[in-house]
């Protein structure tokens, strides 16, 4: 089994990843995308998406509105998301970091660099895909709990992230674009992907334990 057959039976099995459009996170291509990335830590979307609407609800969904924003007024408005406090210091030091190196999204947006934004305190290599695939457009592969949930119970163990990324990463692009009958680049296959993975072990997965519906989605491919 490789990671175009995980891909290709997801699609095949109608799992969706793209009901806020064709990247599948919400906002991709803008700076909230910059924000959810923080704001999802060790949490769920219902909660982040509560602390992202209550910064849009202030008018501080930007670049500058974050950085000038004081890190306790921060906190009470991203409450919602859990850890607020340390969160509110993460999302105010890489947005003041962005606002020094960049001076505005839209550069950082075509300029920044991976290990740049590894270097930022608070980002680790989750956050920072996230960033780079769905807020940057760059051609990179997020692995999350979900992905290693669903490698794992096909019988895949790996020692880094970096190498589970690796074989996510050498999907087929001809294959899939065959399968949607259409052009896609990397950066589409590798956020859609992200997405049925993500949306497939929210469906089907209890903990470690798969339902019924999943295991045969997956039964081939194990």
């Amino acid at each position: 089994m490789d990671s175009t057959q995980l891909f290709l039976a997801l699609k095949n099995a109608g799992v969706r990843a793209d009901a806020d459009g064709p990247l599948w996170w919400p906002g991709a291509g803008t700076f909230e995308v910059v924000v959810g990335a923080v704001l999802i830590q060790n949490t769920n979307w219902k909660n982040a998406d509560k602390a992202l609407n209550n910064l849009k609800n202030a008018n501080l969904m930007s670049l500058e509105g974050i950085v000038k924003t004081p890190a306790a007024e921060l906190a009470l408005l991203i409450k919602p998301s859990g850890f607020y406090n340390t969160k509110a210091k993460r999302l105010k030091t890489l947005c003041e970091a962005i606002f020094k190196k960049f001076g505005d999204f839209e550069n950082f947006k075509e300029n920044v660099s991976r290990e740049w934004l590894l270097g930022v305190k608070g980002i680790g290599a989750e956050s920072c895909d996230a960033v780079l695939c769905y807020a940057c457009g760059r051609e990179v592969m997020v692995v999350d709990s979900y992905a290693l949930r669903i490698l794992g119970f096909l019988g895949y163990e790996f020692e880094s992230y970096d190498e589970a990324q690796e074989w996510l990463e050498a999907v087929d692009s001809e294959q899939i674009c065959k399968a949607y009958g259409r052009e896609l680049d990397m950066n589409e296959i590798y956020a859609k992907f992200h997405g049925k993975i993500v949306e497939f072990c929210k469906a089907h997965f209890n903990g470690k334990k798969l339902d019924e519906a999943g295991e045969k989605i997956l039964k081939n491919l194990a």
